[in-house]
């Protein structure tokens, strides 16, 4: 993986508005990597605990938060995206009314 795809990545997620979000496939397309959501979710998976991006406004093609719904993961991603006064109904995010 380049350096820049990776910087392209984190310029699209620095643009995803407060209190919205969108998908790893989206965040690719936006990113110019066909075909990256993959590479998308990989990226941010290794992100620091302590980072300053937005990876919890990123999700599933279909809105689901990707991580297990009894991990620490989830519950932090859904407490980030509702402290956003984003709605999260059974791990879930409705992305025409939030993307």
């Amino acid at each position: 993986m380049e350096i820049n795809q990776r910087d392209r990545i984190f310029s699209v997620l620095k643009a995803i508005p407060y209190g919205q979000v969108s998908s790893y496939g989206k965040v690719a397309e936006y990113a110019q990597l066909p075909n990256g959501a993959r590479l998308v979710e990989r990226i941010l998976g290794q992100l620091p605990k302590d980072t300053t991006l937005p990876w919890h406004r990123v999700l599933k093609s279909n809105g689901q938060i990707a991580f297990p719904k009894d991990s620490r993961a989830f519950q932090r991603q859904k407490q980030l995206l509702e402290d956003e006064n984003v709605m999260v109904k059974n791990g879930k995010v409705s992305l025409s009314k939030y993307g």
